[in-house]
């Protein structure tokens, strides 16, 4: 069972960076750039720039993010318990605290201070390894997989694993 599992990831994983390649392509291509000035909707003014083809809001996952989300991977079928802090059992923030610090990031203990740390993504620009924050006030948090699915520490009688990002309330999403 446990095979399986990461047979799947690893084939998400796989695809999904295959097709990100696929679809970034043009983009390292391109040698020219449009930018300019517009109104950012909060008051004030900003730049954007891009390539000339429009390709240029393609989201790219972080490397980073992607060395988490494979650290993470390999605590799948662990018990969640809440206030675990592992390697036996974890909750869900101390298991993308623990990912991320494999990979030189020190990210805070809580779901909430997670929200407020990295750089802000939309969900147009969802990326695998990206960190997602759940629910409505924030209580979890999970690395997105990609295909629509979330690693996470999700609730008592539940394994670490992957489970659909369709059946959360995305409260924010963080890069690093």
């Amino acid at each position: 069972m446990r095979r399986t599992i990461l047979h799947r990831l690893l084939f998400g994983f796989v695809a999904t960076m295959v097709t990100t390649l696929v679809l970034a392509g043009p983009v390292w291509s391109q040698t020219g750039s449009a930018s300019g000035s517009g109104d950012t909707g909060s008051g004030g003014s900003g730049s954007a720039s891009g390539s000339s083809s429009g390709s240029g809001a393609i989201p790219l996952p972080s490397a980073t993010g992607v060395g988490a989300l494979t650290a993470a991977a390999t605590q799948i079928g662990k018990p969640y318990e809440w206030g675990a802090t592992g390697p036996h059992a974890w909750d869900c923030s101390a298991l993308v605290q623990w990912a991320f610090r494999q990979v030189g990031v020190h990210l805070p203990r809580t779901t909430w201070e997670q929200a407020e740390v990295g750089m802000p993504v939309t969900y147009g620009g969802l990326a695998p390894g990206d960190v997602v924050v759940l629910n409505g006030d924030g209580s979890h948090v999970g690395i997105y997989a990609g295909m629509g699915q979330i690693l996470d520490a999700r609730d008592w009688g539940i394994p670490v694993g992957l489970h659909p990002l369709r059946e959360y309330d995305i409260f924010t999403i963080r890069r690093f």
